[in-house]
C-alpha cells in the first residue's frame, strides 16, 4: 500500500520548506489518527468527514485541550488539501470541518481587596516576614514570572529610580516598582538580607533561611502559607498574581502595549486576554448593580 504519510513529510520537508518542529507535529498527530483508523478497519486515504469529526470527538473525549485540537484540525486540512492536489483522493473530506467552538476559560484574578488582603499577611517582626514582605510586594509591582522573581540579583534593582531589571529568554526590561513595593526592598535589602546570606559571593535578591537562592519550590510553599492566613478562597498562585496585575493595571487606564512591555509578552494578542477579563468584570458588576438589570 502507498504511504501517504511519507510522501506527505517528503513534500512538506523539499517543496514547502516546513520547520521540523512543525513536521514533527503533523506527522505525530497523523500518525495517531492513521492508527485509530486502522482499528476502525479504515485508512487515511479512504476516511471521510465523518470519520474526522468521529476522531475529533474521540479526541475531546479524552480531555485533550483545544490547542490539541486545533493542531489536528491544522494537520488534517494540510494532509488532505495535499493529498487533493495530487490526485490521490477525489473529495476532500476537510473541505466541510469544523471542530466545536469551545468557551475561553480565562484566568482567573484577586479583587484589589483580596490582593490588598493578602500582601498585608507578612509580618514585619522578623527576617522571615520583611523577606516574605518585600517578596509578595514586588512580585505584584511588577507581574513578573515567579522564575524571573528567584533569579532576580541585588544588582538587578535600582531603588533611587524605582525599577527593576527583569532578564527573561535572552531579553532584559525595566519595570517600575510603586513606592511602598520601594520601601519593602529598602528595608529587606538594607537591613534583612544581610542577616540571612551565608556567603559574601551570594549575589540572589531573595534567599532561604539558609541562606540561598529561593526556589520555585520554596516560594510556592510561601505563597500558599499566606494565602490560608488570609483565608482567601481562591487558589493563589505566582501567576494570579501576574494576571492579577496586569488586568488592575488595565482597569486603571493602561494601554496594552505598556503592560506587554512589562509583561515581557512577545506578542500583543497574549496581552489582550486582559481586556476581556476586565470587560466581564464590568459586565458582572453591571448585572448586580443596575436596578433594571
Amino acid at each position: 500500500m502507498t504511504d501517504y504519510l511519507a510522501l506527505y513529510c517528503s513534500y512538506l520537508t523539499t517543496e514547502k520548506h516546513v520547520s521540523a518542529n512543525t513536521i514533527s507535529s503533523y506527522m505525530r498527530d497523523l500518525t495517531q489518527y492513521q492508527q485509530w483508523l486502522q482499528q476502525k478497519k479504515s485508512d487515511l486515504k479512504r476516511a471521510k468527514n465523518a470519520m474526522l469529526q468521529e476522531y475529533l470527538t474521540r479526541l475531546e473525549q479524552l480531555g485533550k485541550s483545544q490547542a490539541t485540537m486545533s493542531r489536528f484540525m491544522a494537520s488534517s486540512k494540510s494532509f488532505y488539501a495535499y493529498m487533493f492536489a495530487k490526485g490521490y483522493i477525489k473529495t476532500n473530506p476537510t473541505a466541510a470541518l469544523k471542530a466545536k467552538k469551545v468557551q475561553r476559560k480565562y484566568p482567573e484574578i484577586l479583587t484589589n481587596k483580596e490582593v490588598e488582603l493578602f500582601l498585608e499577611q507578612p509580618k514585619c517582626v522578623d527576617e522571615k516576614g520583611f523577606r516574605d514582605h518585600a517578596m509578595l510586594e514586588l512580585l505584584y509591582a511588577t507581574g513578573i514570572r515567579v522564575s524571573e522573581l528567584i533569579s532576580l540579583d541585588v544588582d538587578d534593582l535600582n531603588l533611587p529610580a524605582g525599577l527593576v531589571v527583569c532578564r527573561s529568554k535572552g531579553k532584559e526590561r525595566s519595570i517600575p516598582l510603586y513606592p511602598g513595593a520601594v520601601k519593602a526592598l529598602q528595608d529587606y535589602v538594607a537591613h534583612i538580607r544581610e542577616r540571612i546570606v551565608t556567603s559574601d559571593e551570594e549575589k540572589a535578591l531573595f534567599v532561604n533561611m539558609n541562606g540561598e537562592r529561593m526556589t520555585r519550590q520554596g516560594f510556592w510553599k510561601i505563597i500558599k502559607y499566606y494565602q490560608e492566613k488570609a483565608e482567601i478562597k481562591k487558589d493563589i498562585t505566582p501567576h494570579m498574581l501576574r494576571h492579577s496585575f496586569a488586568a488592575h493595571l488595565l482597569e486603571n487606564g493602561a494601554d496594552l502595549h505598556s503592560i506587554q512591555e512589562m509583561l515581557g509578552h512577545a506578542d500583543i494578542s497574549s496581552t489582550q486576554i486582559y481586556t476581556h477579563i476586565v470587560k466581564k468584570q464590568l459586565k458582572d458588576v453591571y448585572q448586580k448593580a443596575h436596578p433594571r438589570a
